[in-house]
């Protein structure tokens, strides 16, 4: 199939030809031509962003068979043939605009040929039609769209999507039901074009599993058609879910911070485990569709999918190998939009080959050259996006050997160009490259000076505007989102803040700032996480007024140190700076102590100087002024891996935090408004599972038992316990009466992925996005707010180094004011007493309303009272509301 690019470069990589012959007509039509674009992108482009793999799409052409079986009316021949003939005529339109790059124009003359089409009773047209114009809706990022088209074009007469992709207690029934009526439909080229598309567009809505099962079926018709070329074409789809596989898995692998990306560096780390079990399919599978009678076009593009894979597994010696048979059949395409991309390709993956590799061959001049004529070829195509994207890349690779003058020169020509197509996706690239060499052109004098900062924070500036503006297509579709949003958005972000802030007599206006965009990247992280848009009419006020004796800090991890800006009410924002160790890295260490923590006989030897030696980064200069003015609450908006560390556990020498201050998380103020805890008593919906659930291979959890006696004993209860906890009585519940808290004791896990972040009910599991549409519906039958959401027992995902941001997604996405849970499982009693007390203090503080984050101080410190070991009272976290 093809790459799916982002809104700038999505092309078809896959050429075909098919005859296009009316027998019935005097004089025969010529044949479509091909219809090939490629790209194979670079790691930092915002095709990343949406892609971060290559997929493979063909536009598939009107077939000689169907057109040749089309029956003539007996009375009125004429209307037959003209009707043909403005079928014909519109899919060649069609055609013309979608090679043009005009998608949205190329769909509605393709709806106007499925139309026609439909009238000649000619059901083998509408659907290849359907399939062009799936083809147009995914070069739009209009997936789901996408999805829904192509189950109408392979015969599913009511296509729900959403319902496919999305998780639910039929879910899997669903998908099974649906291979097999896929299956049982007679083969045709069309059947192997059309499921070909669909396990695509799956594989960008995230259903990597149910995306190769249909591209398997689409590889078996293809076998049994003895089409080589469809053969080719759906092993190349298949390279690509694997290489996506690799991707969710090397997200979950990987936390430490990006700033070392920039718009010029390639950082190939080694993939392990599972990320490089993938990724050695896929670069097997890229290997096999070059070889199954692949045409020209589709044998480079494998190729070039398989030259990057290697550089991913560092199979350095084999991709040396390669990219000289790339570059010869390269020189044998004729020059067209497909030759432009595949050229800008190679020149990206040598680029990366010669940094890993630091060899002679290729040689810079060599890499050069292949940019320079995909600039020539786009500009005599008249392709400006092509141009845009050639040049600024020829710009980088100037950067790479030090010509600085030539470098700036034709990334602003590149800038010029994007922006004059009206193309954000692509500019916002330039302009992170542009800020780039201006502070490197800096760095290169030394201490770099001012007006050159100045320049370099107006470009990065603008990056991060055009960034912001293009949220809404961020939040995407797939994990592989999320793999090149750390590579591709996220540094853009932090090397920002890292400019913003390198004065120690930084201005306000600066911090300002430098606040504003670690807000927008917490949120930018959320949506990239939960694939939704969190954008709110009228986002909440980042200098919260309602509580003058709590203080926001924001821990902000930077390459070299850790910057924190203070944010007390009404005072001017403070911020200091603290060197990091070069001798380990911050997120082995932040490991080391999380592995401490958990400990359940006491923590190591080690443990209080590595909790001290984190209070002293965040808290060390704080101190003072925290007590000047009298804060008694502390709400971090944590950064990165910071998030896996609660924060009532780091200790000053003499006092954890825990017993200096009420303490809580926010993951962006523009989303958690603070508000006060209504006057009203408590009425608690309590749910939860002690016993061994059927089938699920999870321990009982016995305590829960006593923990949902003590909840019922202390507030006004309602209480459903193992069988009795249903999805559907759940709802059911939650709708039936003004519940100000949701007690939910069960098993549940956060993870960096949306379907892995779940709360286990007896018959099926609630992830993150059923959970906020089962609280969705309470809001819309009833306008009482959701206090509280308590999620006891529920622990973040083990080897997945950004779970603990599952928490915070389900934070915001469950609608819930607050939401209090555990970084891991507390298999014990202590739970029982934690919440007995915590609902007691809550319950019970007369006339002055204690906070939430009062509370869960309160009940925190009555188990430090009996248990030393932070495992028992350290895990339990309030996201959001502290009030």
């Amino acid at each position: 199939m093809r790459p799916k690019q982002s809104l700038a470069s999505r092309v078809p990589v896959r050429c075909r030809r098919r005859a296009l012959l009316l027998t019935h007509l005097s004089k025969a039509v010529a044949s479509l031509g091909a219809l090939a674009q490629q790209t194979l992108t670079h790691r930092r482009t915002l095709e990343l962003i949406f892609l971060a793999l290559l997929a493979l799409v063909s536009v598939p052409a009107l077939s000689a068979e169907r057109v040749a079986g089309l029956k003539q009316p007996v009375t009125h021949p004429s209307s037959l043939i003209s009707q043909a003939d403005k079928a014909l005529q519109l899919a060649i339109q069609g055609k013309q605009l979608y090679e043009a790059g005009k998608f949205s124009e190329a769909a509605r003359v393709w709806q106007q040929a499925v139309n026609a089409y439909a009238q000649m009773g000619d059901s083998d047209g509408m659907t290849q039609i359907l399939i062009n114009i799936a083809e147009a809706q995914q070069a739009l990022g209009l997936y789901p769209r996408a999805c829904n088209t192509l189950l109408q074009a392979v015969g599913i007469a009511e296509p729900d999507c959403q319902t496919l992709t999305q998780e639910n207690s039929n879910w899997q029934q669903q998908q099974d039901s649906l291979l097999k009526t896929l299956d049982a439909q007679p083969n045709s080229l069309n059947k192997a074009n059309g499921l070909r598309s669909l396990g695509d567009v799956l594989q960008r809505l995230d259903n990597l599993d149910l995306s190769t099962q249909v591209l398997q079926l689409s590889l078996k018709v293809a076998k049994e058609l003895a089409s080589p070329q469809d053969q080719s074409a759906a092993l190349l789809s298949l390279g690509n879910t694997e290489r996506a596989k690799g991707n969710r898995a090397r997200t979950r692998q990987d936390s430490a911070s990006e700033q070392k990306l920039t718009p010029l560096r390639c950082l190939y780390k080694p993939s392990l485990g599972a990320a490089k079990k993938y990724y050695q399919q896929a670069a097997s599978f890229y290997q096999q569709a070059a070889t199954e009678g692949a045409s020209p076009t589709t044998w480079v593009q494998a190729q070039l999918n398989r030259l990057s894979v290697l550089l991913e597994t560092e199979a350095l010696s084999e991709a040396q190998d390669l990219w000289t048979q790339i570059q010869s059949q390269l020189n044998n395409l004729p020059s067209t939009q497909t030759t432009v991309y595949a050229q800008i390709n190679l020149a990206q993956s040598l680029s990366c080959l010669k940094q890993a590799t630091a060899a002679d061959v290729p040689s810079w001049t060599e890499i050069a050259q292949v940019l320079a004529t995909a600039v020539q070829q786009a500009k005599s195509l008249g392709d400006q996006r092509a141009e845009s994207f050639a040049l600024g890349h020829l710009g980088g690779l100037y950067a790479q050997t030090q010509r600085q003058p030539e470098a700036q020169d034709l990334t602003q020509q590149a800038l010029r160009l994007a922006q004059a197509i009206q193309a954000p996706d692509i500019a916002y690239q330039w302009q992170w490259q542009l800020g780039h060499l201006l502070r490197t052109q800096g760095d290169m004098a030394g201490a770099i000076p001012e007006a050159l900062r100045e320049a370099s924070i107006a470009a990065y500036t603008e990056a991060f505007n055009t960034l912001q503006s293009l949220r809404s297509d961020l939040t995407a579709t797939s994990s592989n989102v999320q793999f090149s949003f750390t590579e591709s958005v996220e540094p853009v972000y932090r090397q920002l803040v890292d400019l913003l802030l390198q004065s120690n007599q930084t201005s306000q206006e600066n911090l300002k700032q430098a606040r504003d965009v670690i807000e927008a990247l917490q949120l930018a992280e959320l949506e990239n996480l939960l694939r939704c848009s969190l954008q709110t009419a009228k986002p909440a006020s980042v200098d919260p007024e309602v509580d003058p004796t709590a203080a926001v800090i924001y821990p902000i991890i930077l390459d070299d140190r850790i910057e924190v800006i203070l944010s007390l009410y009404g005072q001017p924002l403070r911020h200091y700076s603290k060197s990091l160790p070069k001798e380990q890295t911050l997120e082995d260490l932040l490991d080391t102590l999380r592995l401490n923590l958990q400990n359940r006989n006491g923590a190591g030897p080690g443990f209080l100087k590595l909790s001290q030696q984190v209070y002293g980064w965040l808290l060390g200069p704080l101190e003072t002024e925290l007590e000047k003015n009298g804060i008694k609450t502390l709400v971090f908006v944590l950064d990165g891996p910071l998030r896996n560390i609660p924060m009532a556990a780091l200790h000053d020498g003499q006092h954890y935090l825990i017993e200096k201050y009420a303490v809580a998380l926010n993951p962006s103020l523009q989303l958690l408004e603070p508000q006060p805890l209504s006057e009203v008593q408590l009425e608690v919906l309590a749910a939860g599972i002690s016993q061994k659930i059927p089938d699920v291979p999870a321990p009982a959890l016995p305590e829960v038992k006593q923990e949902l006696e003590g909840i019922s004993q202390i507030t006004e209860s309602l209480v459903l316990q193992n069988q009795e906890f249903t999805r559907q009585a759940l709802e059911n519940k939650i709708n039936s009466r003004p519940f100000s808290v949701v007690h939910l004791a069960t098993h549940g896990q956060f993870s960096s992925q949306p379907d892995e972040t779940y709360i286990q009910a007896w018959d099926e599991r609630l992830n993150v996005n059923e959970l906020h549409t089962l609280l969705r519906t309470r809001e819309q039958r009833r306008p009482d707010v959701i206090e509280l959401l308590v999620l006891s027992a529920c622990e973040t995902a083990s080897g997945d180094k950004r779970a603990a941001l599952g928490l915070a997604g389900v934070a915001v996405r469950a609608g819930a004011r607050s939401t209090l849970a555990t970084l891991w499982q507390v298999n014990d009693k202590s739970t029982a007493e934690l919440m007995a007390q915590f609902y007691n203090t809550l319950s019970n503080s007369g006339d002055l309303r204690v906070t939430k984050a009062k509370a869960l101080q309160s009940a925190q410190l009555e188990l430090l009272r009996r248990y030393e070991a932070p495992f028992y009272w350290a895990p339990y976290v309030l996201v959001g509301n502290w009030l």
